[in-house]
């Protein structure tokens, strides 16, 4: 028997998807004056912060998409419907954004090689300067979102190193329309590679996680084993199986020995406990009489326990190789 009640995890959905429909088109209209700004300025911290921006636009993108295709049913090929596609788009987006980092890196690592280059600090500046306008109202926009989904987190993540490139190509703008030394313009922007790196590669793991249909890092499985032997009625449970099916959507298996109290009772309340006090979604547990349980001291999983049962072959498919036909 199970219990699954994602309504909660749809609404945030959908207040996410409109958040990140109005963050796409600001930050697409962005992109094109960054861009536009680095090439006429020749600042490589300005098209460094645009090609992290083109990152956030196809993230962004993405991450809609996904959103909206995950709300399509479930079909007897995909029983959990289409949650799965937001870990995907996540999956992509922080790809990205390493491979992004990786590029900033070497393209400051190539200008710092080269001799010293004209830039156009003022103009420079006001760009970088509208990039910070542009990405704080983003990042307040998706914050909330980002705490209950991976695909929102992969774009809040994008978002806030955009903010951090864009208060440092300012910095560079300040540092050259003071000094003139614009070596900083490739240092910022090698900054910001950093920077980015070890988010993405934290949110990669998260990632991978879930695909590995890991046990939720905010979930405790001893705390929840020892709740549920708590619980009246059971005397035991084994094959404990714990896993997220998308963000904010954690999913449940189990079994359960009762010591004789009626296994409707001992469901009702271990849903309803497990629920309420840990938030997991999705509970499928089956209650066992003692006198007919399996003892949970053997998990198939386990190599060591595993015995191989011989099958036997009814004689009438075993054929000699030599015999004649009849």
């Amino acid at each position: 028997m199970h219990s699954h009640s994602p309504t909660t995890h749809e609404s945030s959905a959908a207040a996410s998807e409109r958040r990140l429909s109005f963050v796409l088109v600001i930050t697409a209209a962005y992109l094109v004056a960054e861009v536009v700004g680095g090439i006429l300025t020749g600042s490589l911290a300005l098209l460094a912060d645009s090609g992290h921006m083109l990152g956030d636009v196809l993230g962004l993108a993405m991450a809609l998409g996904a959103i909206r295709f995950a709300r399509r049913p479930a079909t007897a090929g995909k029983t959990y419907g289409f949650y799965r596609a937001e870990i995907l788009a996540a999956l992509i987006n922080s790809v990205l954004l390493v491979v992004v980092s990786f590029w900033i890196l070497y393209a400051a690592w190539q200008r710092l090689k080269t001799p010293e280059v004209d830039i156009a600090a003022l103009p420079m500046l006001i760009v970088a300067a509208g990039g910070i306008v542009v990405t704080l109202l983003g990042a307040a926009l998706l914050r909330e979102g980002a705490a209950n989904s991976l695909n929102v987190k992969a774009a809040f993540l994008e978002v806030v190193n955009d903010l951090l490139g864009s208060i440092g190509t300012v910095i560079a703008a300040l540092v050259i329309l003071k000094t003139g030394w614009t070596p900083i313009d490739a240092l910022i922007s090698a900054a910001i590679g950093i920077l980015m790196l070890p988010r993405a590669l934290v949110l990669l793991r998260s990632v991978v996680d879930v695909l590995l249909e890991s046990t939720p890092r905010h979930l405790d499985m001893p705390a929840i084993e020892a709740a549920m032997r708590a619980e009246p009625g059971v005397e035991s449970v084994h094959d404990l199986h714990l896993w997220s099916i998308t963000s904010g959507f954690d999913a449940m298996s189990g079994h359960v020995r009762s010591n004789g109290r009626p296994s409707e009772d001992v469901l009702h309340d271990l849903r309803s406990m497990l629920r309420d006090r840990f938030g997991i979604e999705h509970i499928t547990l089956q209650v066992e009489a003692a006198d007919h349980a399996d003892d949970g001291a053997c998990c198939v999983a386990d190599p060591r326990c595993f015995v191989p049962i011989p099958i036997p072959v009814p004689a009438r498919t075993v054929r000699s190789r030599t015999a004649p036909e009849a």
